[in-house]
């Protein structure tokens, strides 16, 4: 004699990364997408308005100096590299993506070894930079 196997019913939950939201005026529901912040998913630190004392501890006034202009350029870092903005903004786009990151004067930043991305500049840029070894801060 054949026996029916009945399987239980299936409930279909949202993703992790999805969050539900509702309007007042509204019968229906909305998903939207949580993204993960770009730097997170880069490997890229950063450091907000860095004080004196934490850019004498790195010895930020004795790196080397890079300037620019408004303009675009696509870059590749072969190492991990220590930025301290002292002037202007960079609005970053990694390869393959269509998000950016933006970063401003008095941000620190360490881009990590073969990170690949457009880098975006409006106007006058500065910025101290070093090349560091893996481990090295």
């Amino acid at each position: 004699m054949a026996s029916l196997i009945m399987a239980p019913s299936l409930t279909v939950l949202p993703k992790r990364s999805a969050a539900v939201s509702k309007t007042s005026n509204s019968t229906h529901s909305t998903i939207r997408c949580v993204q993960r912040p770009l730097e997170e998913i880069y490997s890229i630190r950063v450091e907000k308005n860095v004080s004196k004392e934490r850019l004498a501890e790195l010895g930020v006034s004795k790196w080397s100096t890079w300037k620019t202009g408004k303009c675009n350029v696509p870059w590749d870092w072969h190492v991990d590299q220590l930025v301290y903005i002292e002037e202007g903004e960079v609005r970053v786009v990694p390869e393959g993506s269509e998000r950016h990151m933006s970063f401003v004067a008095g941000d620190l930043v360490r881009y990590p070894k073969w990170f690949e991305a457009d880098m975006w500049f409006n106007g006058y840029y500065q910025e101290r930079y070093s090349f560091r070894a893996y481990g090295d801060d």
